[in-house]
């Protein structure tokens, strides 16, 4: 069967009146040098890297290991299997977890929410540990859990062997899979990423503050959480949203809270001035139909998966280009979510991002003689193309 191309121009293909040689971005700025072992950028929507130095290099995570707690701990929450108001009775092992603690008493009982405020706000161990063995019996049973979210997000470079991140040899992360989840974190729970942005909690009469310094000092920064161990030195994964685009950072290894901090601004001033984010196309919107062949309907919906959202530096986003192309002929039956095709987006000559293109909706095989009268399309079509 011959193969045959449809291609279609989107309809944010815009021109600019601007000479050839305007298809070449502008040169920017090198991007800050920051005093850290590791750094990512990252954009939100896209998940796109901006910046990134050593982002894959395993490193100790120390208390940035708790946004994998507090990720875990809000799907069981959003799943139905706990409830914010569960009352936790709080074991021996988890108050005498040393480090940043909550102030929880041994035997005292503690709402899932109020240990989910103290890990995050408070970067509670003794909280941590509490919520972890609540969820799934142990500690060591709970690490289990993080690690197949890790290996479900695609954290490549990451093992858990506790709900801290208390030093371990084998405990370890990135600035990249730290920046990977932060993401969904910030994507699939608004409702509980709200939490991050709270600069205090209070707990058994002992008010403590966020150790983000960044909430007190730029309002667009919303979250997340920092660390410090000896080993893992200070750490910070933050994000901020700007006239609708939303970064992420993740810093490791800086020598003070004050670097932390300040490493942080560089990275986010340099990706909201230079780099923009455009969000053409959301998922399950319609964009084109497609000839179906032998099926109960002669035409099936087109669109994407997921959001079509493209970064790159300012001024460029104007000039894209998109092109949508089905490869083959569609023949039923066709199930909902089957790639039936691709969409690239260029900038000029330059692919800047392609993605699947999917069918909307089910087509079934149609009857007999739809059948054979497309079959005998079909082969005309194939002599003459």
């Amino acid at each position: 069967m011959n193969i045959f191309r449809f291609a279609h121009r989107l309809a944010f293909l815009v021109l600019l009146a601007v000479a050839p040689a305007a298809w070449a971005a502008p040169a920017i700025p090198s991007p800050p040098q920051l005093a850290a072992k590791s750094y990512v950028l990252m954009d939100a929507a896209s998940g796109e890297v901006l910046i990134q130095e050593n982002g894959d290099q395993r490193l100790p995570p120390a208390s940035l290991t708790k946004l994998m707690t507090a990720y875990i701990a809000t799907l069981e929450i959003n799943r139905g299997r706990i409830s914010e108001s569960d009352m936790v009775t709080v074991s021996e092992k988890a108050w005498r977890t040393g480090g940043s603690r909550m102030f929880i008493q041994v035997n005292t009982q503690v709402s899932v929410g109020d240990l989910l405020h103290g890990v995050i706000i408070q970067s509670g161990n003794d909280s941590s540990v509490a919520l972890a063995e609540h969820i799934a019996g142990s500690e060591e049973a709970f690490a289990d859990m993080m690690n197949a979210a890790a290996q479900r997000l695609g954290m490549h470079n990451s093992h858990f062997v506790n709900a801290t991140g208390l030093p371990h040899p084998e405990h370890y992360s990135s600035a990249h899979d730290m920046a990977i989840l932060a993401r969904a974190i910030i994507r699939e729970d608004p409702q509980h990423y709200a939490i991050y942005a709270q600069k205090e909690f209070v707990w058994n009469n002992i008010k403590q503050p966020n150790r983000n310094l960044l909430l007190w000092r730029d309002n667009t920064v919303d979250g997340l959480k920092t660390g410090h161990t000896e080993e893992a030195g200070y750490c910070l994964v933050a994000s901020a949203q700007r006239d609708g685009m939303r970064l992420i950072t993740s810093v490791f290894g800086t020598n003070s809270e004050q670097t932390r901090a300040a490493e942080t601004q560089k990275l986010l001033t340099y990706g909201f001035r230079f780099f923009e984010s455009r969000t053409f196309y959301q998922a399950g919107t319609p964009l084109t139909q497609a000839r179906v062949w032998k099926g109960s309907a002669d035409q099936v919906r087109a669109g994407l998966a997921q959001d079509l959202t493209v970064t790159l530096q300012r001024g460029q986003a104007d000039k894209l280009q998109a092109t949508m192309t089905f490869g083959q002929q569609l023949v039923a039956p066709i199930e909902q979510g089957q790639v039936i095709g691709k969409v690239e987006v260029k900038l000029g000559d330059q692919l800047v991002q392609s993605t699947d293109l999917i069918a909307l909706e089910a087509v079934e095989q149609g009857g007999f003689f739809r059948r054979i009268l497309d079959s005998i399309r079909l082969f005309f079509y194939g002599l003459f193309n």
